[in-house]
Order: structure tokens, then C-alpha cells, then sequence
């Protein structure tokens, strides 16, 4: 084997040897679903809990949807496989429901990262017997959105027209 094939081989071992640490999920930033809705982590904790802001583009009444906080846990992981993860959602402000994700952090070879979730929206309804249609289930992919650091969300939020001012 030739000193060129030799340093050929060692590259590549070494390039997979590094890619899994490398390719370790980051929850931390800007994320943004196949519907459109974003998501911004802002505080990810060393115990794996973390807290952030989210803007969905999907509404139950129609209406003008707001930034909601959303809070959360990721399992702590060893060397190998990508971190679980759920986080609920207050929709604050425009609707009375409440949202629980569930998902798992993934990074392909060219490093890009893709969050699969499943989730459970529990929207209130007025008694017993409407129980049976307050609980709807979905799937989101999300792709982090790439941006300056800092808090963005606010700055990508439609501005929505206060209720009270206009029934005036």
C-alpha cells in the first residue's frame, strides 16, 4: 500500500471515529415544522430540562395564534444513539389547550439535524360527554432554522390586533 492509500485510510477512520461526537444533537435554538409553526429553546440545563418559546402557525379557533412557553426534559444520553425528548406547550392567550410533544433528536452524515415528534393537543370542552373530541394526535418534523444568536422569536411573531382595543 502506497503512502498516499495509507493516509487515505487513516483520514477516513479518523473521520468516523470523530463524526459521532460531532454529530451530537444539539436542542438548543431555532426549529422550525413541516406546518410552518416555529420553535425557539432558549435554556437547556446540564440536568437536560430546558425552557423556550413557541409560535405555532396552526390554530384551533382561526384566530390570530401568539408566542406560548413551552418547557421541557431531554434524556441524558451516553457515547451512542440520539437523545429523547418531551415538552409541553401553554397556548397562551388565544386558546384553552394545552399540547404534550414527544420525540427524538436525530443527525444524518451531512450534520443536519431533524427533531420527529409525535404529539397530543387537549383542547377544553364544556363537559363529560364532549370528551370523546377534546383530544386531537399528530406528528411534526422539525429542521433547525439557522440564525444570529439571541432571542429571535419575538421578532418573527405576526402582530396580532388586541381584542379589547377594537371592540372599542
Amino acid at each position: 500500500m502506497g503512502s498516499g492509500a495509507f493516509i487515505l485510510v487513516l483520514a477516513v477512520a479518523l473521520a468516523e471515529s470523530i463524526a459521532p461526537a460531532e454529530r451530537k444533537c444539539q436542542l438548543n435554538g431555532l426549529w422550525r415544522n413541516d406546518q410552518g409553526s416555529l420553535m425557539e429553546i432558549s435554556a437547556l440545563r446540564d440536568n437536560g430540562d430546558f425552557e423556550g418559546q413557541y409560535l405555532t402557525r396552526v390554530t384551533l379557533s382561526g384566530g390570530c395564534a401568539q408566542i406560548s412557553p413551552l418547557k421541557g426534559a431531554q434524556q441524558q444520553l451516553g457515547e451512542e444513539g440520539w437523545s429523547t425528548f418531551a415538552f409541553t406547550v401553554r397556548w397562551d392567550k388565544f386558546s384553552n389547550a394545552t399540547t404534550a410533544f414527544v420525540g427524538q433528536c436525530f443527525v444524518d452524515a451531512g450534520g443536519k439535524e431533524t427533531l420527529t415528534t409525535m404529539w397530543l393537543l387537549r383542547e377544553a370542552v364544556g363537559s363529560l360527554e364532549e370528551d370523546w373530541k377534546a383530544t386531537r394526535v399528530g406528528r411534526n418534523v422539525f429542521t433547525r432554522k439557522r440564525t444570529t444568536k439571541g432571542k429571535i422569536l419575538p421578532s418573527l411573531s405576526p402582530p396580532c390586533e388586541d381584542v379589547s382595543s377594537s371592540a372599542q
